[in-house]
Formats: structure tokens, C-alpha cells, sequence
């Protein structure tokens, strides 16, 4: 992912109002690895049922805020729908995302479970257990891992891209 500054990540908001995108605590962007990630993901320090996700689209970067009933008790074991790891299962919420435009405003939201704490970039990295690899060769696990990867940026994307289509 391409490093983001804070007023790239403050303006790129699809769902969230200007007071809610300026209110947002940001993560300490000089921490980022950015080219360890695929998405920046971070829950609010100030706001723990408030979390955000900016994914890197064609035409930029697209931020979107979601919610978590209650980021304690939304913990559960499953399989995130982003990064489909099957080993890191302890950890996943269900987030839910109001659409942008009118279709946000009435009330239109889209849910997903989710790696807690995002994750999902280190998950899909992870060398592959002997089950998913089999006899193969080291090449295979590269391979693994680089379907991974695009795994997870296609399904964020996707549903980022969702969250921004007006209906």
C-alpha cells in the first residue's frame, strides 16, 4: 500500500460525515509498514466502537467507517471474510458499515466479520501449514501466499467498493 498522509486519510471517507472523519484518531502514521499492509485498519482509541479501513481502489484511496456492536463481546471464533485465514480464528467482529450517500442516510448498512484488530495483512503473509502446502516445493509456498495476498485485496476492495455505490 502506498504511504497516506493524514489529510489524504481524513478527505477519503465514503460514509462518514466531515465531523466524524476530523474527529477519527488516527493510528501514528509514521508506525505504518506500509508495504507490509494491503489496507491501513485501526479501531478508534477514543472511540472503541467506532473502527476504519482505507482501501487502496483505481482511483485512490477509499475510507470507510464501521461499526461494531460491542468490539468485546463481537469477538468470536471465525473466519474473517477478508484475509479467510483458518488458523488465526480467536479474533473476529462483526463490522457493519452504513452505504455512503442517500442509501447511508436512510439507514442502509452492509456487515462483514473481520479480522478485530486487522490483521488480515499479516495473516495472508504467514508461512502455510503443512496441510495447505502438502509435499510441494518452497515455490508453493510463495505461491500461496501471493494468491493470498490478492485474495484479500480483491475482497476488501470489494466490499469497500460496495459500501461507496449509491443506490
Amino acid at each position: 500500500m502506498n504511504p497516506l498522509t493524514e489529510k489524504q486519510i481524513r478527505s477519503c471517507f465514503v460514509n462518514a460525515s466531515k465531523r466524524e472523519a476530523n474527529d477519527a484518531t488516527l493510528p501514528h502514521l509514521d508506525e505504518v509498514r506500509w508495504d507490509r499492509i494491503d489496507y491501513l485498519g485501526w479501531r478508534d482509541r477514543k472511540a472503541p466502537l467506532s473502527s476504519y479501513v482505507v482501501v487502496e481502489l483505481d482511483d485512490g484511496p477509499v475510507g470507510v467507517l464501521l461499526r461494531a456492536n460491542d468490539a468485546a463481546r463481537g469477538r468470536r471464533k471465525a473466519v474473517c471474510a477478508w484475509c479467510e485465514d483458518v488458523v488465526e480464528t480467536d479474533d473476529v467482529s462483526l463490522y457493519v458499515a452504513r452505504r455512503g450517500g442517500a442509501a447511508g442516510r436512510r439507514g442502509d448498512t452492509i456487515g462483514t466479520l473481520i479480522c478485530t484488530e486487522f490483521r488480515c495483512s499479516r495473516n495472508v503473509r504467514r508461512t502455510p501449514t503443512r496441510a495447505e502446502v502438502g509435499d510441494s516445493a518452497e515455490g508453493a509456498k510463495e505461491q500461496i501466499i501471493e494468491r493470498r495476498i490478492a485474495g484479500l485485496r480483491e475482497r476488501s476492495s470489494r466490499f469497500v467498493e460496495e459500501i461507496r455505490r449509491t443506490r
